[in-house]
């Protein structure tokens, strides 16, 4: 049966993207369908890419039918409780929905206007929205770096992808608004409140649009893809991107501890960080690629390693390792190089730098003091000509080599 409906589904999909008449597949639809998961609509969208459709496609047409679906989907209701990271964005949906509203009214008293000195009150609460449309951000970062990620281990990347296209989009209607807002001074007030209705109005339908997919199509597929024993390191690392200054409901809640499985072991070779696994050789390589030196020293103040980048500022020897550090500088230097350590050592710093002019290189010097749980456990050096970096104005968003 789930076959038959996926089947029927994409026939629907592909015939709405060769321009039937959405009314009538709307009928037929009903007809056939009646009610059908979301979850099935993300993998009909995972087939049609592998078929050979392309993304751009996809996205052409999915404001399309999901207007067509919009009636069976149109349900409000709580997906997850309180705390929950679905019940969280969409919250968050919520207060950036009444923010947009708020905007398109402020936009239109703005518009309807002579001049700036008879909204000056309305300027002051355009800059608050400005502010709260700013803060966004950190909802689609927690979007993109947790749940896209999420969803794709378990074979749905389409949906996802389609998402964070629209939040690209939205970021540069919101990049209007506020660059609007910071140029305000130098337009003409009829200029500006011309534009400032134009991008409320983008603004307010991109995103009733956009949360009205999330709501019913991507989050109630999260839920019942990802495992609930996912959930719990979801919220976690929710926690640790942190949230919008406006979120609601934050306060004490927590949601459903459950027993996590019990990691696989890895391969031999492999080394285990908090944030992911990489083997010797690869952890090696990817040292002596930064585009900097690094050495570290440990606690007890003897050279452990370094890195042997391609354009060393610096030359290094292996004879270096194990030998105390004050033994690899001059006697003019060493006061320095002891109070450095000793204030890492006694957590009164955790950074020292410098910068000096070497052949017409400018090279800037950083001490870090490296920590876990507070422990001191040595020094890391960081060497970097930052010439080219000083040079650099502007932006270059394009690929040229």
């Amino acid at each position: 049966m789930v076959e038959d409906r996926k089947a029927i589904l994409k026939e629907f999909l592909k015939k709405l993207h060769e321009g039937a008449d959405p009314e009538q597949i709307k009928e037929e639809f009903k007809k056939a369908l009646g009610d059908i998961p979301p979850t099935e609509m993300a993998q009909v969208e995972e087939e049609l890419i592998k078929e050979g459709m392309s993304s751009e496609e996809i996205q052409k047409f999915c404001d399309v039918h999901l207007t067509v679906l919009r009636e069976s989907l149109d349900k409000e209701k709580t997906l997850a409780p309180a705390g929950h990271p679905i019940n969280i964005l969409m919250e968050e949906h919520k207060m950036l929905l009444k923010f947009a509203d708020e905007l398109k009214g402020i936009a239109a008293e703005i518009k309807a206007a002579g001049d700036f000195a008879a909204v000056s009150g309305q300027i002051e609460q355009l800059g608050g929205i400005a502010h709260n449309f700013e803060d966004l951000e950190s909802h689609y970062v927690r979007e993109e770096n947790v749940i896209f990620p999420s969803l794709e281990k378990h074979g749905i990347t389409q949906p996802p992808t389609i998402m964070w296209t629209e939040h690209d989009k939205i970021r540069e209607i919101k990049k209007r608004l506020s660059g609007l807002f910071d140029r305000r001074g130098d337009m003409a007030f009829q200029d500006f409140a011309k534009q400032l209705d134009e991008v409320a109005l983008a603004l307010a339908e991109m995103l009733s649009a956009h949360f009205y997919k999330e709501n019913n199509i991507l989050f109630p597929t999260a839920l019942q893809v990802i495992g609930k024993d996912e959930w719990p390191d979801i919220r976690h690392q929710f926690d640790e991107l942190g949230y919008c200054y406006f979120t609601p409901g934050m306060e004490g809640v927590t949601i459903e501890k459950s027993e996590a499985p019990a990691p696989k072991p890895e391969a031999e070779g492999v080394i285990s960080f908090e944030t992911g696994t990489l083997s010797g050789e690869e952890l090696e390589a990817l040292l002596n690629t930064l585009p900097l030196d690094i050495t570290f020293v440990d606690k007890d103040d003897t050279v452990r390693y370094f890195s042997q980048s391609s354009d060393r500022i610096f030359p290094r020897a292996k004879a270096v390792i194990g030998r105390k550090v004050q033994q690899c500088h001059p006697e003019k230097s060493i006061n320095v190089v002891n109070q450095i350590l000793e204030d890492f050592r006694s957590g009164k710093r955790d950074i020292a730098r410098f910068w000096i002019d070497l052949k017409d290189r400018l090279v800037y010097i950083r001490y870090f003091a490296v920590r876990k749980d507070g422990e001191y456990l040595g020094c890391l050096e960081v060497t970097q000509d930052v010439t080219d970096i000083k040079k650099i104005e502007g932006e270059k968003r394009l690929l040229d080599y």
